[in-house]
């Protein structure tokens, strides 16, 4: 059973992103607040649940969220400071967004740049130990499907509806047939 909340006393958002290991679109983050007392059964690291649970779960979390935003770093800009610096951009971009501001940032992974004023506390696979992660999880990984899904109709030979920009067999395939395109990120090892 995920945990509910790691500071019981403060507004709390939780930060995971999506889409590190890409070769090619944006990396995606998202921060979460969750009600306290908020629970849901299937509620789980992005990875772990199917695309079905994870877009019925995008609707619960919109809806019984106290506060959610979802913020991109574009491929061109993770080729100008580096993938690290961009998945922290991207959350701090998704902490800027959030109306509800919070007093604690929950964030995935053992590194984060700190956010001006707010501390915050670093959970190694937190999107499988608290809830507002998981959250994050679901949201952002939604969101970056589906923006590549979107983008796989104008450039389908790398099978981008699929795979959403991980280096698969079938996406290596598209790159050394017809090149990188604008999505690509020219500083990745594409094949």
């Amino acid at each position: 059973m995920l945990q509910s909340y790691y500071n019981a006393t403060a507004v709390e958002a939780g930060l995971d992103e999506v889409g590190r290991g890409c070769l090619a679109g944006p990396v995606v983050a998202a921060a979460v607040v969750l009600p306290k007392d908020y629970s849901h059964p299937l509620l789980n690291d992005s990875k772990q649940l199917t695309k079905t649970q994870r877009l019925a779960l995008e609707i619960e979390i919109k809806t019984h969220a106290l506060g959610w935003a979802i913020a991109e770093v574009s491929a061109r800009q993770i080729e100008q400071i580096n993938i690290l610096k961009a998945s922290f951009l991207a959350m701090h971009r998704a902490v800027d967004q959030l109306v509800l501001r919070p007093e604690h940032l929950l964030v995935d992974g053992n590194r984060f740049v700190p956010y001006p004023h707010v501390p915050h506390t670093c959970v190694v696979k937190g999107d499988t130990k608290f809830l507002s992660i998981a959250a994050a999880s679901v949201l952002a990984k939604t969101y970056r499907d589906e923006l590549m899904a979107r983008l796989a109709d104008e450039f389908p030979h790398y099978d981008w509806v699929r795979n959403a920009g991980y280096p698969t067999p079938s996406h290596r395939r598209g790159i050394a047939a017809f090149g990188p395109c604008v999505h690509h990120r020219a500083t990745f090892k594409l094949l």
